[in-house]
Order: C-alpha cells, then sequence, then structure tokens
C-alpha cells in the first residue's frame, strides 16, 4: 500500500509499475487508434495526388480530350472508377476490420449473420442500385455522343482503304489523300493523308470503305467508329482545342495495318478557310494543268 500512494504522489497520478503488459482493452485501443491514423493518412495522399497540376492522375489513363464528345467520354470513365474505388474501398476497408479486431480469440464461435433478412435485402439492392446507375449515365452519354446534327459546319466523307484514307469536303470540293506511313522515311519526308477541321464548330464525318474492315480513331477523341464495306457509318465531334494529332486504324484490315496512319490538324475557323481557300485553288489549277 505504501508503495503505491508513493507511485501515485511522484506521478501525480496514478499509474501500472513499469513492465507491466498493457491489458487486452489497451491493445485493441492502439490497435484501432493506429488502423484510423493509416485511414486517414492514405485519404491524404490520394487527396494531394489528384490535387496535382498535371491531372494525368484523374483521368485514370485516358489521354487528354480534344473534343465535347471526349469530355463526355472522359466524365463517364472517371464516374465509373469513382464507384469501384468506393466499393472496393468499402470491400477492403471490411476485410481488413475483421482481420485486424476480429481474429481469432478462441474456440467460441462469433455471431452469424446467416438468414439475416435486412443484410440480405442490402446486398441485393445495392448491386442493383449501382448497376442501375452506370447503366443510365452509359445510356444517356451514348445517345449524346451517337447524336447526328441536322446542320453540320463542315462535313467530311472518309474512305478507309487498304491501306490508307481519304477525305473529301463536299462542299468546297477539296480532297485530301496521301501515302501510307512509311518506316524508311524520316518524318519530315512522311505524306499521311490530312484531316484539317476547324475548332468550335461541329464537324460531320461520312465513313465508307471499298474493300474490308477498318476502324477510325483518333487516341484524343476517346473514341472510334468502324468504317464498314456497304454499310456507310457517321459520327460527328465539336473539337475544343487546337493542335496536330496522328490517327489509327484500329482494326486488322491486313499485312500493312500498322501504317494506316492519318494526321489530324486543329486550327481555328479563320485559319480552316483560309486552308479550304488555299487547297481548292492549288486543285483546280493542277486540274486544269492536266486537261
Amino acid at each position: 500500500m505504501t508503495l503505491i500512494h508513493r507511485q501515485a504522489a511522484s506521478g501525480g497520478r496514478d499509474r501500472a509499475p513499469r513492465g507491466t503488459a498493457p491489458s487486452g482493452t489497451a491493445k485493441r485501443s492502439r490497435r484501432r487508434a493506429n488502423a484510423l491514423r493509416g485511414g486517414v493518412l492514405a485519404v491524404l495522399l490520394l487527396c494531394l495526388a489528384g490535387c496535382s497540376p498535371n491531372d494525368t492522375f484523374t483521368r485514370f489513363g485516358f489521354p487528354n480530350p480534344v473534343t465535347d464528345q471526349g469530355k463526355i467520354t472522359l466524365s463517364l470513365w472517371q464516374g465509373s472508377w469513382i464507384a469501384g474505388l468506393l466499393v472496393g474501398a468499402v470491400v477492403w476497408g471490411k476485410i481488413l476490420w475483421s482481420v485486424i479486431f476480429h481474429r481469432k480469440r478462441g474456440n467460441k464461435l462469433p455471431p452469424q449473420v446467416r438468414y439475416n433478412m435486412p443484410i440480405e435485402i442490402l446486398y441485393t439492392v445495392v448491386p442493383f442500385v449501382l448497376i442501375a446507375v452506370l447503366f443510365y449515365y452509359t445510356a444517356k452519354d451514348e445517345n449524346t455522343i451517337d447524336a447526328i446534327p441536322k446542320n453540320p459546319a463542315v462535313t467530311v466523307n472518309v474512305v478507309g482503304f487498304q491501306w490508307s484514307w481519304q477525305f473529301n469536303y463536299p462542299s468546297s470540293g477539296v480532297t485530301e489523300d496521301g501515302e501510307m506511313w512509311n518506316p524508311s522515311l524520316p518524318a519530315s519526308q512522311q505524306h499521311l493523308p490530312l484531316l484539317e477541321i476547324p475548332e468550335g464548330e461541329t464537324v460531320l464525318s461520312n465513313l465508307t470503305s471499298p474493300d474490308v474492315i477498318h476502324a477510325m480513331w483518333v487516341p484524343e477523341f476517346l473514341f472510334k467508329r468502324d468504317v464498314i464495306p456497304g454499310h456507310p457509318n457517321h459520327f460527328s465531334i465539336t473539337a475544343t482545342k487546337t493542335g496536330t494529332f496522328i490517327g489509327h486504324c484500329s482494326e486488322l484490315c491486313g499485312v500493312y495495318h500498322s501504317r494506316m496512319l492519318f494526321t489530324l490538324k486543329i486550327v481555328t475557323p479563320s485559319q480552316f478557310n483560309t486552308w479550304i481557300a488555299q487547297q481548292k485553288a492549288l486543285q483546280s489549277s493542277a486540274a486544269g494543268s492536266t486537261t
């Protein structure tokens, strides 16, 4: 008794003698505190990564979109990832909670949840709601992306063939074609087909093929469309930024499929009108010189 009173008086509070093992309650409290600190740290790191000036992280691997339609696709992709991460966080959180705080401490069977009607209803309703929400936004965004405008600012007739592309602007009579990519030539000497479109204006593309199935794909569109013989296809885009990009054929179409590239150039409307006028004059003079 005298020893206990001396310890209480010297420390200002009662405390266990040195060397005494902490109780089970103290251990569990310490584990809970450590788990909470780890969870808070993970959330902070995730937030800091998402606040980076480079938003590559927030796109979850997608290229930076250059069209209004691409932004819609990106938002759907991000929403799907967020939903998946939240579900994963809940599942992994329950698994880790069980591993840390409900380890076997004896032969007594822990409480079971079989035939628990509220929990079974929850297990059924939550996945159904998640799938229904994803289906709704997928259908809505797909209808928006597939919409064909009645009066597009620019119409381009696209012909995909083995193994190159041709772009025709019917309103001006301008036709652009080129050669498939040649690995033996430097980039400055490549003459790829050129697709030039204006920024901020609706562009309608009509796709046809005279031979086999191709697919027109620009990664920055976050979108592609099949080019099928005997089945004309269409899609519409509105570019949001200028720049030069590389387009591909994304459908295996033969020996030189990988060389079936084209150049996409997005320019301002005034630059586009100037380019169309120049190409029209060049092609008219070339046609006159051959007659």
